[in-house]
């Protein structure tokens, strides 16, 4: 279920918030564990059944671990709490790797087997469970965290149902590493009107950004991608509404996962912050998908020894990080080939010091943003293939700078004029093109707050209309 669908604005959420409101407060981790399990029952079905049984083994090896932690014993070379965390680790890769990329592996077999004359082998076709990426990255935070005894283990099973389901967070992020939040969800005194008058307005401004802006840019963004051989002009009209897109359509998201956190009392971790105005590639990674960023900086980078020992290895791990970035975003040669560009983005200007260069900023900024937007075109396209015709007609011009007959038609003189404004968020002022504007002004003068909650209630019913009248588009990050 998507959190701009008609269902869940006007039917869904409303149930879960009057729940939430009329039960005691210690109710309200129940309240979100059973609501996160029947949201994605609605979205998932039978996948429900996967999510619950990796749940029970990530929650038995944490209790595990914890008991394990507290009267130490051995297994062989390795302490017997250091075993159990691996295995759950195994476990999570495990149906990560089934699910998600025995397809594209059994692809590559198949595809070596007959260029070598071996004839076909069996590809392998699974649906993908939706959130599977998400999840999994959850499940592998708590049980390193409670290994590492940041935090110690949950011993209630509906409040660890709610770290791992809550609704909010768990289709598309942000991914909410157990550190973070494990205090949260224990708290249970919070001010439940305070509570949904602070997190609606984000909410109201994700939806808006969603329905009323990505999605109307999308159009032009699929009918660009679609054309085989497009022309110069259509390929940079392409590129350009997928990086408009693809930031409202994913920040929209994590606008309204934090907004419906903040509803239920938890606070989620910002997403983005002006990820188009980076300077750097560098930069642009610690302002774009942040709890991912952070996610592979805490469980991969820094295990793997970080810059600890020497330029070789620090490059190393660079790769590695970007090679699993990428991967984990598809099973795809083009998801391989975009974490690998981006890695060697960042290897050149940790090689060079680009990356700590000061003055310049507008051309920093100007060149970061071209080379995040041919990332983009990798990243979008279906294929290799299409990703080199889009790349080669932006980087080759032809005698003709026409616009494809079906991208014309769908880029309208408003919708142009919005491809634009979009683009130039990169020069606003350091808030306004992320939800945490709505946050700050809503800390300034009574008359502000009044405001921009006005604003936000007059939004969120319009967004709920454009997405009852358009056709339904799923968050772009659905497909992770």
């Amino acid at each position: 279920m998507s959190f701009a669908a008609p269902v869940f604005i006007w039917y869904f959420l409303p149930a879960v918030l009057m729940l939430h409101w009329v039960l005691p407060h210690q109710a309200r981790n129940g309240v979100l564990a059973v609501s996160s399990l029947a949201f994605y029952a609605l979205g998932g079905k039978q996948f429900v059944f996967l999510l619950l049984g990796v749940m029970v083994v990530n929650y038995g090896a944490g209790l595990l671990i914890g008991r394990l932690k507290e009267n130490p014993r051995s297994l062989g070379r390795w302490p017997a709490d250091t075993a159990v965390m691996v295995g759950a680790v195994v476990a999570d890769l495990g149906v990560l790797a089934l699910w998600k990329y025995a397809g594209f592996a059994s692809h590559i077999v198949d595809s070596l087997s007959r260029n070598l004359g071996l004839g076909d082998t069996r590809v392998v076709s699974l649906a993908l469970p939706i959130g599977i990426s998400f999840f999994t990255f959850h499940h592998l935070s708590y049980v390193i965290d409670v290994h590492r005894a940041s935090r110690p283990p949950m011993r209630n099973p509906l409040t660890f149902m709610t770290y791992i389901a809550m609704f909010p967070q768990l289709i598309a992020g942000p991914i909410v590493r157990y550190h973070e939040i494990a205090d949260q969800l224990q708290q249970q005194k919070h001010d439940k009107v305070a509570d949904f008058i602070n997190g609606f307005p984000r909410f109201a401004w994700g939806l808006f950004k969603k329905v009323a802006i990505a999605d109307s840019i999308a159009r032009v963004a699929d009918a660009a991608f679609a054309v085989d051989h497009p022309s110069t002009t259509t390929a940079w009209i392409g590129a350009l509404a997928y990086t408009a897109q693809i930031y409202f359509d994913f920040s929209g998201y994590s606008d309204m996962a934090i907004g419906l956190g903040a509803m239920f009392g938890l606070r989620l971790p910002e997403n983005f912050n002006r990820p188009y105005s980076a300077v750097s590639i560098t930069d642009f990674w610690r302002r774009w998908h942040m709890s991912l960023s952070r996610w592979f900086r805490d469980y991969l980078y820094v295990p793997l020894g970080g810059n600890r020992h020497g330029t070789v290895a620090t490059y190393r791990n660079l790769g590695i990080v970007f090679l699993t970035t990428g991967l984990w975003h598809g099973a795809a040669w083009t998801f391989v080939l975009w974490g690998i560009y981006h890695g060697a983005w960042l290897t050149l200007e940790r090689a060079t010091g680009i990356a700590r260069a000061e003055g310049f900023v507008w051309l920093r900024r100007g060149l970061t943003l071209l080379i995040v937007i041919f990332g983009w075109v990798l990243f979008r396209a279906k294929t290799l293939t299409e990703a080199g015709h889009m790349i080669t007609a932006m980087v080759r011009p032809t005698g003709s700078w026409h616009l494809d007959p079906d991208v014309a038609m769908l880029l309208t003189p408003h919708r142009l004029v919005l491809l634009v404004i979009l683009l130039l968020t990169a020069l606003l002022p350091a808030t306004w093109a992320t939800g945490q504007v709505i946050d700050g002004l809503q800390r300034t003068s009574p008359r502000v707050r009044l405001a921009v909650r006005g604003t936000a209630y007059a939004l969120a019913p319009y967004a709920a209309i454009v997405a009852v009248a358009g056709t339904f588009s799923p968050f772009l990050y659905f497909q992770f």
